[in-house]
């Protein structure tokens, strides 16, 4: 897999964002006899072909429009989406959390549109691996797709598995084989148990979940099993500022909260850790609190069919893009 993204001039299958004189931007797949229609015109997709990145180029009502190929945070905040992504600012944290090095043996679950998969895959390198693993198989071709159009291919380090992680895990890693464990998912406390079979003694297991009462659960879970260091607990909150000449000044609209991530690492067989000395607080729970930890009541949002068939379709066309940009530059190396 290319650790970087295509340079040089634009080319029939690139991606390309374009932004306007009203910072609008929008994000095309380069082909041929393509073009941008807006309220303002048209952008026939041959006049960027042949171009430098950073250029601009006028559509027909001559308005401007700044062409760049797109930044991982660009392309992850504009692709079709299967399930909601992991926000750049939450993977970046996720990857220095998790401590994601290149050649780790990392397994993520689950891999939703395969917005955090791009961040693990670069972080772990060519001589790393990533194992995603994902119960409906339509989010998987969304998050193939979506990985497929960013590295114009499908990274031989990388496997995604349909199925239950809590089944999957054990007959698909060996244990003790596993470096970081990341996991998306509603019930992360639920593959606590797998997950601490599979991870090498000082692995890291990470937890992204939504709202307080699945992050008080999973701490606990994680407490209880008595195979992990004290978990640590955080979020991120990204505000921009508006810097122009001497008017300096926050943005009015700002990343707020978006989850909780929540990591622990994996302790030795038989490792007893000296018992932490804290003030007494209500950490036992029943059945009422057992209630509001289930997914309607902490905002499972289900994508209907159709609406996952658009995205699936949209992410599909992408990365027919970036094979024809890959299939372009092989047939030129092979010329040369």
């Amino acid at each position: 897999m290319s650790t970087q993204r295509p340079s040089g001039p634009f080319r029939y299958g690139d991606r390309v964002q374009l932004t306007g004189p009203k910072a609008r931007m929008h994000t095309i797949t380069l082909r041929e006899r393509g073009e941008l229609h807006t309220h303002h015109g048209v952008l026939p997709h041959d006049a960027l072909v042949g171009l430098p990145d950073g250029s601009v180029v006028r559509n027909s009502s001559d308005q401007e429009y700044l062409a760049l190929r797109p930044l991982l945070r660009d392309f992850v905040m504009s692709m079709p989406r299967g399930a909601a992504i992991v926000y750049p600012k939450d993977a970046a944290q996720i990857v220095v959390h998790a401590d994601i090095f290149p050649g780790a043996v990392v397994v993520e679950a689950g891999v939703g549109s395969g917005a955090l998969s791009l961040s693990l895959l670069r972080a772990v390198g060519a001589d790393g691996r990533l194992v995603s693993f994902e119960r409906r198989e339509e989010f998987s071709d969304v998050a193939r797709a979506n990985v497929e159009t960013f590295f114009g291919e499908v990274p031989s380090q990388w496997d995604v598995v349909i199925g239950d992680l809590v089944a999957a895990l054990p007959e698909t890693m060996p244990d003790g084989s596993v470096d970081r464990v990341v996991l998306d998912m509603l019930a992360p406390w639920e593959c606590i148990d797998v997950v601490a079979s599979a991870l090498t003694p000082g692995g890291v297991v990470l937890c992204y979940v939504a709202t307080a009462t699945q992050l008080s659960r999973t701490a606990e879970y994680l407490r209880a099993t008595g195979l992990f260091t004290e978990p640590e607990a955080n979020e991120t909150m990204v505000r921009g500022w508006h810097v122009d000449g001497l008017a300096v000044r926050p943005d009015h609209r700002m990343v707020a909260h978006t989850g909780f991530l929540i990591s622990a690492r994996r302790l030795a067989p038989g490792t007893v850790v000296p018992e932490r000395k804290k003030r007494a607080s209500k950490t036992s729970y029943g059945d009422e609190d057992v209630e509001v930890w289930t997914p309607g009541a902490v905002g499972d949002r289900e994508i209907t069919d159709k609406n996952l068939r658009k995205r699936v379709r949209e992410a599909q066309r992408a990365a027919d893009g970036a094979r024809i940009a890959r299939d372009a530059d092989d047939s030129a190396a092979t010329l040369d």
